[in-house]
């Protein structure tokens, strides 16, 4: 990560990498997107999912050969966040380092704003 922008989204380029990789190996789709929804035990979880035509309504974020959208409403919450691509061990995956979360579950899948 070159800079940090707290007013966007950062991207490790661990997490990049795996992006470009899910995207190469699924073969189409114009990037990934990246939100939040109320579930989990905290309240709310991050979601993920891929994009095949670029919505309007969603804000964008181009990163090395990557392009990552985020919806507005979403975006209040990842402010300043910084996503990051971890192996450590048998754990592997996207993980949230967000400012924003004031608690995150015993799993770490949700979070409190």
């Amino acid at each position: 990560m070159s800079t940090f922008n707290p007013e966007g989204l950062n991207f490790s380029e661990s997490a990049l990498n795996h992006f470009k990789q899910m995207l190469d190996t699924r073969g189409k789709g114009a990037g990934i997107k990246i939100g939040v929804k109320e579930a989990g035990c905290s309240g709310y979880e991050y979601t993920f999912d891929f994009v095949d035509d670029v919505c309007d309504d969603y804000l964008s974020f181009h990163k090395e050969n990557c392009t990552i959208f985020v919806d507005n409403k979403s975006l209040n919450f990842l402010k300043g966040s910084l996503v990051d691509y971890v192996d450590e061990g048998l754990n592997k995956g996207i993980k949230f380092v967000n400012p924003n979360a004031k608690a995150v579950c015993g799993c770490g899948e949700s979070f409190t704003v």
